[in-house]
């Protein structure tokens, strides 16, 4: 595993987008920038991609409980590939082992971890989404994370990300989903 380096953000929420107070929400995000043994190839077999993805999501995790300073409520996951890749490499990434050691880390993830994937340029954005861990119906808890590495991907690297935080959107009015009563 060929880490160029990694990045954290940590953001406080204290009002909504319209200046109204609300109680503070804390949203953590880390990014590994890694290479990619793939660039420029077409490979059937991208399993190297999954350990990658299994270690890093231990150590990043790990770092972003830490760092959000209480119990993660809602998790998220993006990969942005480099533009020798191919966004089946950012699936690689994200789908067979992530998941298991962010659901160790966050303590739980009774709901599918929400995620993005696409390739893009130096610099690029990607969108990670954030749902709640345990109910994924609760609209509240949907929310997103806008991203970037400066100097990143390079041509032949994935950004991968992964995203927590401690709450909803700040003033959630759009209801709570359907019942799980509910046929």
């Amino acid at each position: 595993m060929d880490v160029r380096k990694t990045l954290f953000i940590k953001e406080i929420i204290h009002s909504d987008e319209i200046g109204t107070p609300c109680v503070p929400i804390t949203r953590v995000a880390g990014m590994a920038v890694v290479r990619n043994p793939f660039a420029g190839l077409h490979q059937a077999d991208l399993s190297p991609l999954f350990e990658v993805a299994a270690r890093l999501g231990d150590s990043l995790t790990t770092e972003l409980v830490a760092m959000l300073g209480g119990a993660p409520l809602c998790y998220g996951k993006a990969a942005l590939v480099g533009t020798l890749g191919a966004m089946e490499h950012g699936a690689a990434v994200l789908h067979p082992t992530l998941g298991k050691p962010v659901r160790a880390a966050v303590g739980g993830g009774a709901s599918l971890m929400p995620s993005n994937h696409k390739v893009g340029a130096l610099g690029s954005s990607i969108d990670l989404p954030l749902g709640h861990k345990d109910e994924a119906w609760s609209f509240d808890h949907i929310d997103t994370m806008t991203l970037s590495v400066a100097d990143g991907p390079r041509a032949d690297e994935i950004v991968l990300c992964i995203g927590l935080s401690d709450g909803t959107r700040a003033h959630p009015r759009v209801g709570k989903g359907p019942s799980r009563a509910t046929p």
